[in-house]
């Protein structure tokens, strides 16, 4: 694994500020299981509450507006009867795929280290 870069005192708000942009985006415990769900394929609203196990209605929906306001997500209404709504990951969206992976491969590291292997330094 690659060392964390030891940037100089004058440097160190360039090296923060985007990693702090960053966790702002995806703050929360929601925002990357529905990115994650929306990777696979477009869903409605119904279809992502359900998938999103645990996440209420109020908060996928606060969530979601603010995906797509950041641009990870779109918002399609189709001219149908019932109105029909989907969300889709966009493009940008997708960009977030190698940092998701390499959070849940971290993660996975962890829980090991942690829960399985705790008496390890």
């Amino acid at each position: 694994m690659e060392a964390i870069a030891k940037p100089q005192t004058g440097l160190c708000i360039t090296h923060i500020l985007p990693i702090r942009d960053a966790l702002d985006i995806l703050s929360g415990k929601w925002k990357i299981p529905i990115i994650v769900a929306l990777c696979v394929h477009k869903r409605r609203f119904k279809e992502l509450h359900r998938d999103v196990t645990g996440i209420t209605a109020k908060m996928l929906s606060k969530e979601l507006k603010e995906l797509e306001m950041n641009k990870l997500v779109k918002r399609t209404v189709h001219d149908t009867s019932p109105v029909t709504v989907e969300y889709s990951i966009t493009e940008y969206g997708h960009s977030l795929g190698p940092v998701i992976n390499e959070l849940r491969d971290w993660g996975l590291k962890h829980r090991d280290k942690i829960i399985y292997h705790p008496e390890e330094a």
